[in-house]
């Protein structure tokens, strides 16, 4: 099938749209991608949301601040699927991850606000959604769901090997010699470090990381973090991207700031490593946190193995998340698992994702 998968993850930065051709087993082709970058009054919409639904003790009725971000993240799905869809033409079907607002696998309870339906309607193709709520209900993390397309690709790379996504919040996928598929969230990717630097410079994000490269690492701040008792739990976990905060840095100059929390993304990845059976001989990188290159010393530095962004191997690194929704939404359509005991925590090996039709008196024409 031709489908676009889309992303718009933690960082808020923009949203991913990635032309996939697969049958939710293997991929046959890779297509076009783009990024719609997010305008800043939508970000500023998903920020309100976020606190409104960390503000609400359990599920209910949408607050008008988060239907507001609703609508507004959706109508940016529909301009870029539209602007790609100008470059690849029709396709079967689409991929709708949606914004993550609220992450509570503890409480059954994970958000991911985003009309699917509109969506259908807007381009006139099935759009598959909806992809981790069953995950959360029958008792798994829900997080993370690329593992699955990780393995595809790496069907011809040798093992062990680590697939690291540094996004908003890390997590990591071991493929092991024997077969196994390992995940969970490592702790911090970049959500902290976006934070920090738009509170303490007004940008949005450190590129090139040279606000972290100009400071220096403040180890009694950075300390009591990692005691936190995330990272001695053993997976499956999985993190909401509010779970950590930059309180350990306030006071900071913006540099030193940067660069302690930098090192916290850095620690989190290799406190991962205790509870993987072997270490991997091999990490590649995928997500915004590839393009920091104090990230990418740090990680090399500390895990003493090779760490490279994951176009060593011919991956498309802005364009894979996207590309993941794509593989998942045909294997909805399929009925074919999403996650496993081990990268989720589910009891089996787990379906879920709903497809929704366009409704024929939109008029739209297909694709």
């Amino acid at each position: 099938m031709r489908v676009i998968g889309l992303m718009s993850g933690t960082s808020m930065d923009g949203v991913d749209a990635a032309l996939l051709e697969t049958n939710g087993e293997g991929v046959q082709a890779f297509g076009p991608w783009t990024t719609l970058p997010l305008l800043e009054d939508v970000r500023a919409l998903l920020r309100g949301a976020m606190v409104a639904a960390q503000g609400m003790a359990a599920p209910g009725p949408m607050p008008p601040a988060i239907a507001a971000a609703e609508r507004a993240i959706t109508e940016s799905h529909v301009e870029a699927v539209r602007g790609l869809l100008r470059q690849v033409g029709p396709v079967d079907l689409i991929g709708f991850h949606g914004q993550t607002i609220l992450h509570r696998p503890h409480d059954r309870w994970t958000w991911q606000i985003g009309d699917a339906q509109y969506l259908a309607d807007s381009i006139g193709v099935p759009v598959a959604f909806d992809f981790r709520t069953a995950d959360v209900a029958a008792g798994g993390q829900g997080a993370p769901l690329a593992p699955l397309y990780h393995q595809a690709l790496a069907r011809d790379l040798a093992p062990p090997l680590a697939v690291l996504n540094l996004g908003g919040v890390g997590n990591v996928t071991f493929l092991g010699a024997g077969g196994e598929v390992i995940a969970f969230d490592t702790g911090p990717g970049n959500a902290l470090i976006d934070d920090w630097t738009r509170a303490t410079t007004g940008r949005a994000f450190d590129a090139d990381g040279a606000l972290a490269a100009a400071g220096r690492v403040d180890a009694a701040r950075l300390a009591p973090v990692l005691v936190h008792p995330y990272f001695a739990a053993a997976p499956p976990k999985s993190l909401d991207r509010h779970d950590f905060d930059t309180t350990c840095v306030e006071g900071l100059a913006a540099a030193d700031g940067a660069a302690t929390l930098a090192a916290l993304t850095v620690e989190a990845v290799a406190a991962g490593l205790r509870h993987l059976p072997q270490a991997p001989q091999r990490w590649l990188v995928t997500g915004g946190g590839r393009h920091n290159p104090v990230l990418m010393a740090g990680l090399r530095r500390r895990l003493g193995m090779p760490v490279e962004p994951v176009e060593a191997v011919g991956w498309r690194g802005d364009a894979l998340e996207a590309e993941a929704f794509a593989f998942l939404a045909v294997r909805t359509l399929r009925g074919l698992p999403l996650s496993l005991p081990t990268t989720t925590g589910v009891v089996r090996a787990w379906g879920g994702g709903r497809v929704v039709q366009p409704r024929p008196t939109t008029g739209q024409a297909r694709g």
